[in-house]
């Protein structure tokens, strides 16, 4: 046991310190996305509502940008882990070209499809005035954010997670000082209302890659020679690794579809508190999705090396924490809701509903967040279609049935009920469909072991 407790604890501090820059990044960028929303409800219900109406096709850019993400670490990763340095570097261009071209493809889709997905959603026609001035920058703001990320990715690769969260914190105040500055004016010059916050993220997103691409260029990890020759070599083992995880991804922002679809019914007041709920809900996983970035690198150089023990270790250590620290924060949110709905709200009704949902949501995250850690550690493990059929169990076995019949069985409190309780099934259901694998796993490589053995 002695010997047992420095290990854990080394390895608790290792885990520690490829996090935190990472967390700190994420709170400052999803911090930034929830004083959007608190700015943006001091204009009014409307255009609160309008905003939260585009935040599933937000998402589903920021999944596709997420699997791209996981695809770009994990070859990247295993090319230097073999030595590869010029490959890694010819890797590192192309699947910033490729991203690139993809989440612009995208972005243009959703500009020209935006009055058909909004209707369908339940947008009425003032909410779909509001949200075409705004839905412009903020697909520019969409794409700008997407190639930043790559860049991160790309730095995650080669171990560096702090130039990353620098930058998440630098483009996160560059947002805050802009927002009132552009949302409400300033002097003789008027604000441009709900459009400003886009335009701000726009310019904050800019200014974050000015910095981001000319360090890439001098750390020497962009590659500029036989990429073709490598696009032939990569193409089936990146699609292999990003095509589960990109569906993975795209789940949510789908499964966020059918849920704002589900609130639309309850009147645009609900709308408003549910988009201001969302936002608070990514803000509130800001540790988990921190480890989101900084496990799997350390995950995937275990499974190379074939080390079980150490995977098993550090997955239980994620899982502890994840679960003591979001029961600890939701409990404490729960109990300071009031509060917390007062300073993210201006409509007295908005700021009652809203108090409920956190009430029962952010303490339901605890099991959420492990559930999106086994997910994300499937994919540095070698198991993405086991990842993408956990997720989709999440979504539409576990949320979406309870946020329905919830809804259905008492409105926005039964909502809020429901949407808890999936959020507690998924998370139990991962863990011992993650608890089962790696079980089959070890038998399997100490069967293996035997008959090495025997044969020896």
């Amino acid at each position: 046991m002695s010997a047992a407790t420095p290990s854990s604890t080394r390895l608790a501090v290792q885990l520690w310190r490829q996090t935190w820059p990472m967390a700190i990044g994420v709170l400052a960028l999803l911090g930034f996305q929830l004083v959007d929303s608190a700015f943006i409800a001091r204009l009014g219900t409307a255009p609160l509502a309008a905003q939260s109406y585009t935040f599933p096709l937000t998402f589903l850019i920021i999944g596709i940008q997420v699997g791209l993400g996981i695809a770009i670490a994990a070859l990247i990763s295993r090319a230097l882990g073999a030595g590869e340095a010029r490959r890694a570097r010819r890797l590192g261009s192309l699947v910033l070209g490729v991203g690139g071209i993809v989440i612009g493809l995208l972005a243009g889709v959703l500009w020209l499809t935006q009055t058909l997905i909004f209707t369908r959603l339940g947008a009425s026609a003032e909410s779909l005035a509001l949200i075409r001035g705004y839905w412009g920058p903020q697909l520019l703001a969409a794409w700008l954010g997407a190639l930043l990320y790559f860049g991160y990715s790309l730095c995650r690769a080669h171990g560096d997670t702090r130039l990353p969260g620098k930058l998440m914190v630098f483009t996160s105040l560059v947002n805050l000082l802009l927002d009132p500055l552009l949302i409400f004016g300033v002097g003789p010059w008027p604000g441009l209302g709900l459009p400003g916050a886009a335009w701000a993220t726009v310019i904050a997103f800019a200014s974050g890659g000015l910095i981001l691409w000319p360090r890439l260029r001098r750390a020497d990890w962009l590659g500029r020679s036989d990429l073709l020759l490598e696009a032939r070599r990569s193409a089936l083992p990146f699609a292999g690794i990003a095509g589960p995880a990109m569906i993975s991804q795209l789940m949510p922002p789908l499964a966020a579809m059918l849920a704002i679809a589900i609130v639309s019914r309850l009147g645009e007041t609900a709308v408003a508190a549910w988009g201001l709920a969302s936002r608070l809900e990514t803000l509130s996983l800001m540790l988990v999705l921190a480890l989101t970035m900084s496990l799997p690198p350390w995950l995937g150089r275990c499974y190379g090396a074939g080390d079980w023990p150490q995977i098993r270790r550090l997955m239980t250590l994620a899982a502890k924490a994840v679960v003591a620290w979001q029961l600890l924060l939701g409990l404490v949110m729960a109990a300071a809701a009031p509060w917390v709905a007062q300073a993210l709200a201006g409509n007295p009704d908005i700021r009652d509903d809203l108090a409920l949902l956190i009430r029962f949501l952010l303490p339901s995250y605890a099991l959420l967040g492990v559930c999106m850690i086994v997910v994300s550690a499937g994919n540095a493990l070698g198991w993405p279609l086991r990842a993408m059929l956990m997720s989709a169990a999440r979504l539409f076995v576990c949320y979406l049935p309870c946020l329905w019949l919830g809804m259905l069985a008492g409105g926005l409190p039964g909502l809020a009920v429901g949407a808890a309780v999936g959020n507690l099934l998924a998370g139990g259901l991962a863990w011992q469909l993650y608890r089962a694998r790696m079980q089959s796993v070890e038998e399997g490589a100490e069967r293996r072991h035997d008959r090495a053995g025997r044969g020896t």
